[in-house]
């Protein structure tokens, strides 16, 4: 053999080896739509303080199961010069999925709660149990917030990863 052709069997075979190292064969992209309702003050998962504000529904499509948000804090738009309307927010959700596993996800983003009812949040997962254990990816959100029937509904998109 030739110099020449063994140096390109060598990087041939390097590069069938690469592929593995640099994709992740765990993550994959989701896509899909969720529908929830307010949950008050000491009912269900929401904990008895009486400004709580909680969520619980339903995830299909690229996530599948019910879940479950708790804001854990909150600061008005109009402390930064924007409508008095929306409120940024934080807190935590957990998806449990058909087979019994809970994904945990920081949940931070902005909700028009007076206003036109708009919102968009970002969920980044850190972990669950069984199965989503050592779970990992975003989710980007944006529906609707209806105060007055106290339900919101919209749609995902992003990267799941697990381990």
């Amino acid at each position: 053999m030739t110099r020449w052709f063994q140096s390109m069997v060598a990087c041939g075979v390097l590069l069938m080896a690469m592929p593995p190292v640099l994709a992740d064969p765990a993550c994959k992209p989701v896509v899909g739509h969720f529908e929830a309702v307010v949950v008050p003050p000491d009912q269900g998962h929401c904990p008895a303080i009486s400004t709580a504000f909680c969520t619980a529904g339903r995830v299909w499509g690229g996530i599948q199961g019910s879940y479950q948000f708790i804001m854990t804090g909150e600061t008005s738009s109009a402390s930064i010069g924007g409508p008095a309307t929306i409120q940024f927010f934080v807190g935590t959700s957990t998806i449990f999925s058909r087979k019994g596993d809970q994904l945990f996800g920081t949940d931070t983003g902005s909700i028009d709660v007076g206003g036109q009812g708009g919102f968009a949040s970002l969920i980044t997962f850190s972990g669950g149990t069984g199965g989503m254990n050592g779970a990992s990816g975003q989710i980007r959100l944006r529906g609707e917030f209806d105060a007055q029937e106290g339900a919101t509904n919209g749609d995902y998109l992003g990267t799941w990863c697990k381990p």
